[in-house]
């Protein structure tokens, strides 16, 4: 049960982070590319390599805190829903270069991301 709450916690702090940062972008970065999701999905990659990186790699984390962060937080704040809709709805207005680069960006930066926070782990992982 607690494991529920930590989740549950972690996804309503992810999931308000993805709304202000998606709100945000789009006052900063005039694109007709969704970059609120992209921006999400990137930064959860980052984020789920350097966490998942340093549960293996150290004792100092709990397997309660890793949910908290990863299924809770990470959870909430990426999201395939949204990439899908923004996508589809791309390729119904006739965006097809803009649908298939929203595609490539997100899959391919967001694996990318993966690996730059497992590498920002292993240069700093000590420190934690």
């Amino acid at each position: 049960m607690r494991n529920i709450l930590y989740v549950g916690l972690g996804g309503c702090i992810g999931a308000s982070l993805r709304y202000i940062l998606s709100a945000n972008s789009s006052k900063l970065f005039s694109s007709a590319l969704p970059i609120g999701t992209l921006m999400v999905n990137v930064l959860g990659g980052i984020l789920m390599g350097f966490i998942m990186e340093w549960s293996l790699n150290s004792h100092s984390i709990s397997q309660s805190l890793e949910l908290f962060l990863t299924t809770g937080i990470l959870g909430g704040l990426t999201t395939f829903s949204t990439f899908s809709y923004e996508t589809i709805t791309l390729f119904s207005g006739a965006n097809y270069i803009l649908a298939t680069l929203n595609i490539l960006l997100n899959l391919f930066l967001s694996l990318i991301g993966v690996v730059v926070g497992k590498g920002i782990f292993q240069m700093i992982g000590g420190l934690l």
